[in-house]
């Protein structure tokens, strides 16, 4: 597979400075929409009720990118493959994750707390983990060196695309709360057309690129977002959580802000667009919204269906 792909480490995708313009500020606007919906009170639940949520930031930045970097390591794939892996591991959850949970009849109220959570947290846990997990994996690490990877850069990124918009965000929602309630869902809307469109737009640019190895990474992403699902299930499962804890937890960590990835691949100072990672980052922020909403239908209708049959079995009694 690594041999299929060696090309990609050496393409370095069409990408001006208007299109990265663009890229943040579409990222600080879904941060911005994201934060509508949170208050002070989602961190305050930590105290009342700790242990799902302590369950749910271990998968995202502890649990999940370590089993990004075995994965990575039984792959074997190019290294700049390798790095857009780390990196959409390292990225904090997805904006549409509290959408997805409530589909799936999950916790959506642990939902915001973890994306509250999540997205104040990865200013340092996203470049740390991406410097941890890219350093050690060998293939990756002689490459790590010679672009000079700037860690202080990527935490400016975090500042300038999520603590500002999420600050903004949440400040507009408490003084004009009326408003910001009837926004919300036109901006969550509007956020996923914008993002889906950005993406097409950048894959437009690159079709040629796009046609001729998108069929590999396509098997990459299905099997890493695959993994990132079943980590987040199975670190509810084995703390013993309850059915929605255990659904939010497993959405919380297979839905990534792979456009925060996309960010930090196409800023000049840092991966200025490498193309196996800039492939990953990108087919990640379509599948993973498919992927999520098919399981989300999936426990949802589940759900329905123990409804009714717990119905029909008091109707008997």
């Amino acid at each position: 597979m690594g041999q299929s792909l060696e090309v990609l480490d050496s393409i370095r995708l069409n990408f001006n400075e208007e299109g990265l313009l663009f890229l943040n500020l579409t990222i600080a606007f879904i941060m911005f929409g994201v934060a509508l919906e949170l208050r002070l009170d989602n961190f305050k639940r930590i105290l009342l009720n700790p242990k799902p949520v302590f369950v749910g930031v271990a998968s995202q930045f502890i649990v999940m990118p370590a089993m990004s970097f075995l994965l990575v390591l039984i792959l074997n794939p190019t290294p700049s493959v390798a790095l857009g892996m780390i990196l959409v591991a390292a990225c904090p959850g997805g904006n549409v994750s509290n959408f997805i949970s409530s589909i799936a009849r999950g916790n959506v109220e642990l939902s915001v707390t973890l994306t509250s959570i999540s997205d104040v947290s990865a200013i340092i846990m996203t470049p740390v983990n991406f410097a941890f997990w890219g350093g050690l994996y060998s293939a990756t690490s002689t490459m790590v060196i010679p672009i000079e990877i700037d860690f202080y850069e990527m935490v400016r990124i975090m500042i300038l695309l999520l603590a500002i918009p999420v600050t903004l965000g949440m400040v507009f929602s408490y003084y004009f709360s009326k408003l910001a309630a009837k926004i919300i869902k036109p901006t969550k809307i509007l956020s996923i057309i914008i993002f889906f469109s950005y993406i097409i737009g950048a894959l437009s640019l690159n079709f040629g690129y796009f046609l001729q190895y998108i069929h590999l990474i396509i098997l990459i992403v299905l099997i890493h977002n695959a993994l990132a699902f079943f980590t987040g299930y199975a670190m509810g499962r084995i703390f013993r959580l309850n059915v929605k804890n255990v659904r939010t937890i497993a959405i919380e960590t297979g839905i990534q802000n792979s456009g925060l990835g996309l960010v930090i691949i196409f800023n000049p100072h840092l991966f200025n667009g490498l193309g196996g990672m800039a492939f990953i980052a990108a087919w990640w922020g379509i599948w993973h919204i498919v992927a999520g909403l098919t399981l989300a239908f999936f426990w949802s209708k589940r759900t329905k269906r123990a409804e009714r049959m717990s119905a029909i079995h008091a109707k008997t009694e």
